[in-house]
Formats: structure tokens, sequence, C-alpha cells
């Protein structure tokens, strides 16, 4: 896990080191263990190639980076891992390949020197890289099939820059003061999107997609076009029973965790309760009966939705060493405008500042690796299980009274109704004019009041929700096809991103069994009512895979609700410097600083619902601010 910097620039500036050092120094803890660039000639200009490396594999510093290959043709920076390296070098090997380190990133190379970007399917793992190829003149980029690693860039005449993280592409600009993307920001105050396409808050500054790859001459200097490497595949290929499919969850994810265990450093695994992060820490014990296994956990001081009788249940169950964390109210208030501007870009939910502490718990018991269930809801039909979509794939398929059973079904379950059933159909199969139209009547206008809709207008800004367009080809497959969507588009690049800043920020590599391509390419190919069974069940063939594994009263279990902190109390313990920083909202041109003050008055005397939308203006201002963007 490290951090990656460079570009290429017609004209070398006479700053060029400074500016490496400074980019570098920004990514320091994405990589505390070894940092260096390497810098050449390229395509009639300069090529700078820069790397922070935190050792995982291989600890030598013969796997230091930038790695050349030993005919001195290709260069590469990468960050991330490769799980199934040895399986990579081992068929290399026979090839005819030599290797002179223990690491991934010397298979990697290897492998686009061998394949190019066919190898790319080939990799399990997560990763963002960055090679040259000398004879060639060309530059080349990817990012692993989810967006777990990120990588961003920006493209002119006179250059090309890229970096892991935003400010270090910054510090290689070195100009004014950057520009604000407004339909960006538009998109996330009032929708609350973000991550979920190629534009970054900052103009000019863009975000290589998840799936996607690049590669382009330093000779010709074409635009940059992004190229879809691995998209997820909704068809039904699977013909397994459930029992059989069941089987086979169990053997891919065993497989998963097995692979992820590679490591020359301690390792550990976040712990909520749930089912995702159970499952995981119930598969390494199963895998690995000596393993000193380290346990992380996130507890919130006096909610009565703290998880914490179920991560005593897991460690008990598995013999773990458990390490909590307890957080209140005054420890968010110190913390908040760090953790607001290490994410770089703002997010959706207080509940990125638990994992905040748990990644710092992790670094504070000198565990480096920890493995976690992130992306299982996406790959698994989770949280309320797409009932909507579920429902309409039924329509489709000419099951209307199984439409009528599964909504009631579904309802039984804690936190749902059968009215939210029938809604959430609702909105997936409304047509687009009456789906914008109920959104309006529902509340959810386009241009709310605290809002200057015409300043947006003249800027261009295009207000409306951006709606996931239904494929005539997923008829029937509907859950499938929102799982599909929420993997590389809406969601969970997101949660990614925020899990990568927050990870990082302590210098953790955190890995997430649940993302492989294997694994979604099974799971995608299986009857919808495996994933969602006809009862409401979420992630049901995932609970039949478990069996065994982990205890029953866990996979059992009807009361889990998603992850949640208490928001609400949270910013209103710190109300007083919650309102100073909104304030701050009458530098930003769009807003009406004047309404959203009323409405936060409104909040805290009780008068008004503490929403989120309430804390997407605290995010977004005091990230504005901090940035100090136009």
């Amino acid at each position: 896990m490290c951090g990656i910097t460079g570009g290429w620039w017609s004209a070398t500036p006479l700053d060029l080191e400074r500016r490496l050092a400074a980019s570098l120094h920004t990514l320091r803890l994405r990589g505390p263990n070894d940092s260096g660039f390497h810098c050449m000639g390229a395509g009639s200009g300069r090529l700078a190639l820069g790397h922070t490396r935190l050792s995982i594999i291989d600890l030598s510093t013969l796997a230091n980076q930038p790695m050349s290959s030993r005919c001195g043709r290709y260069w590469l920076v990468f960050n991330g891992e490769i799980y199934n390296y040895r399986e990579l070098r081992r068929e290399l090997s026979k090839s005819g390949d030599v290797f002179t380190t223990q690491s991934d990133t010397e298979v990697l190379l290897a492998a686009w020197m061998r394949w190019k970007e066919d190898c790319l399917p080939r990799l399990e793992g997560m990763f963002a890289f960055v090679v040259y190829d000398t004879r060639e003149q060309t530059l080349s980029a990817a990012r692993d099939g989810f967006g777990i690693k990120p990588l961003y860039y920006s493209q002119q005449n006179d250059r090309l820059l890229f970096a892991s993280e935003i400010q270090a592409l910054l510090e290689l600009r070195h100009e004014q003061r950057p520009m604000a993307n407004w339909q960006r920001c538009y998109d996330y105050l009032v929708h609350g999107d973000y991550d979920n396409t190629a534009q970054t808050f900052i103009e000019d500054v863009l975000s290589l997609r998840p799936g996607h790859w690049f590669s382009i001459s330093l000779l010709t200097r074409e635009r940059i076009i992004q190229k879809q490497w691995w998209r997820p595949d909704t068809r039904q290929h699977s013909t397994l029973s459930f029992e059989d499919a069941a089987e086979a969850v169990r053997e891919q994810f065993l497989r998963n965790v097995q692979l992820h265990l590679r490591s020359d450093v301690p390792l550990g695994a976040t712990l909520s309760g749930g089912i995702d992060s159970s499952a995981i820490v119930c598969a390494m014990r199963h895998l690995e009966p000596d393993l000193p296994l380290h346990t992380f956990s996130f507890v919130a001081a006096n909610d009565p939705r703290s998880e914490e009788t179920w991560v005593d249940r897991i460690n008990a169950h598995v013999g773990a060493i458990p390490h909590k964390v307890v957080a209140d109210g005054n420890d968010l208030a110190n913390d908040l405008e760090h953790l607001i501007g290490l994410q770089g870009e703002p997010f959706m939910s207080t509940s990125v500042y638990a994992q905040y502490r748990v990644y710092k718990l992790a670094r504070e018991n000198g565990v480096t690796v920890t493995l976690e269930g992130q992306g299982a809801d996406e790959m698994l039909a989770g949280y309320a299980g797409f009932p909507g979509q579920r429902m309409l794939s039924m329509l489709e398929q000419g099951n209307v009274l199984g439409v009528q059973h599964f909504a009631y079904r579904w309802s039984r379950w804690p936190g749902r109704s059968y009215g939210r059933a029938w809604q959430y159909l609702a909105a997936a199969a409304l047509p687009e004019a009456l789906f914008q139209l109920a959104r309006r009547y529902s509340g959810r206008s386009g241009a709310p009041a605290w809002l200057k809709a015409d300043v947006l207008r003249e800027a261009n800004v295009e207000m409306h929700y951006l709606r996931h367009a239904r494929k005539p080809e997923a008829r029937g497959r509907r859950v499938i096809e929102s799982m599909a969507y929420s993997l590389q588009q809406r969601f969970l690049p997101g949660y990614l991103r925020e899990g990568d800043r927050n990870s990082m920020q302590f210098s953790v590599e955190s890995r997430l069994p649940f993302l492989t391509l294997p694994m979604a390419d099974l799971l995608l190919s299986l009857p919808e009512d495996y994933l969602i069974s006809p009862r409401g069940e979420t992630k049901s063939v995932f609970r039949a895979a478990m069996r065994g594994i982990m205890p029953d009263e866990v996979l059992d279990r009807r009361d889990k609700i998603g992850f949640e902190t208490p928001e609400d109390r949270w910013l209103g313990g710190m109300a007083p410097t919650v309102r100073q920083w909104l304030r701050h909202g009458e530098n930003i041109p769009f807003l009406d600083h004047d309404v959203i003050l009323r409405h936060f008055d409104a909040v805290m005397a009780g008068r008004a619902r503490c929403t989120n939308q309430l804390w997407r203006w605290v995010n977004f201002i005091k990230w504005h601010e901090l940035t100090g963007v136009q």
C-alpha cells in the first residue's frame, strides 16, 4: 500500500524537484517506509515518477519504487496489493521470466510487460498504477475493477499530472487557488452524490474510474480517453441449485480470505458485529486456527444502537483479542476539522469518523493490515435488499401475485413496512418525468430555498437528479442491475474513497475480501431470489454458505440496522462551533447562508428534524474553507 505521484511536462519546471518533494510529503502517511522519484526525458519533455512506500510484501529495499524492468524499458509506480501474485509469478516463470524480489510489484511489472492491458482481468487485488514504456514512449494507467485504490489526473496541452490524492496533484500544479467544480458541489449538496463520475470537486482534476485504464503517447499527446476493462455482467449464467450455489460462494469466499491473509507484517480485522465483518473474522479463524487474531471495533458512548453485544459474541466465538474504541461528541468536535481535511473531498456522514478511529486504534496496537467487510452489501443485495427492483423484476417476469406476497413478507422484517415496499417499487418503475415530479412533491426539489438557483443556472449547472437508466437487456434482473451500478458508480466508490483516506492517515492497509472479480462474477450470475429470498431475507445465499463457520445466532439476526453514529446528538453537542462554521457559507456564491442558519437554529431548538442535509452543509462549507477553493 503506497502513494504514487508524477507527471509529464513539455517544458521542465525550474522547481520540479521541489514540487515532487512537496507532493511526496503530502503522501508521506500512505508510505512511511520509503520515498523517492525518478525523472527522465520522454516525448520531447520531462517525465517524473514518484512513490511513497508502505512495506507489506517483501520488506527489503529491492522492492522499492519506482521500479524498472531488468531491460530498462519499463518503469512502474504502483499502489495496492496483488493477492494472487504467487500464482502469477509461477505462471510467468514457466514462460521464462526471472524475478529478483519476492514482491507483488515485480510480478505486476512482468505481467504488464508480457500481456499489457490483458493482464488486468488476471489480477486479484486492489491497485492503481502507472507504467511508462521508454521504447514506445507511452504512459499507461489502470485502476482495479472496484476502484479500491484511487488515481487522479489532470491533463493540459503542456502537461499531464497524476497522483493518489488530489492535494498531492495540486502540489505538482503549483498555481493559483484551485477552482471548485460547481456541478459536483450541487450534486453533493442537493442529491448526496459524490465519487460517482470521473469529475471531482476540483475543476480540471479527474478520477480514473473503477475498472478503467488509459494509455497515451507522450509524442502525440492526444486527449485521454478512459477505457473500461471490466464491467459487471448482469446476465444469469448460473444453473446451480441454491445448495450448490451456497457451496460455491463458501469456497470462493474462503479462497478470498486466504489470499487476503498474505502479509509480511501483522494483520487483524475490523469488527462491527454485523454479518459481513463477522464472516471475515470467523473465516480467518476457520482458515488459521492458531493465528493471533486481533479485532478492532468502534463503540458509540451511551448509544442504544450500539452493536457491542454482537461484537463480544463474535470475539468469544473465535477467541479473538478484542480492541475497542469508545467515542462521543467531544471526540468528534476535537477531530472533525482534521477529518474533513484529510478526506480531500466532502463525504456522506459522521459514520466516517467511527472508521477513522478504528484505523487509529489498529495503528496504536501495531497492526499494519486489516481485513474488513466493505462491499458486501453491494455484492449480496444487502441494505434493504433492493425491494423495489426485486418487485419490478417479478413484474417483468409476469409474476404479479408473487409481487404482492414478496411485499408482505419483506415488510415483516424490522425497520420495514408494507407501504414502504410499494414506494420502493414506484421509485424503481416510474417513467422519468413522473419520477422527477414525485421527487418534487416529496420535498426533494432540485432547487431548494437555501440554494441560489439563478447563480447556478448562469454557470450552466444541471439542476436535476441523475437517475440510473434501466437497460432493456436487464429485464427481470433489476436487483442485479442495481447491484452492478452501485459497485462501480453510485455508493460504493464513495465509501471506498472514505476508507482509503482514513486507513492511509494511519499507514494502515485496509483489505476487502468481498471485492474480487471472481466473487462478483459468481454472485452476479445467480438468480435474484438466491440473494434476497422470497421471504425478504437479504444475503440469503451467503448466510447459507457460512453455516458451520459463523454462529447461527448471528446469521439469523433480524434486528441488524445499517451502521450509524449518533450524528444528531454529536452535532448538537458542538452547536456553537457548527454554527460558526456554517457562517462561512456567506463566502460561497450559490448558498443562501441566512436560510441555512435559520434551519440550523430550528433543528437545535427542536422545531425541525435533523437530517443528513445538515451534515452536508457542515461538511461542504468547512471543506470549502479548508481547501481555499474559488
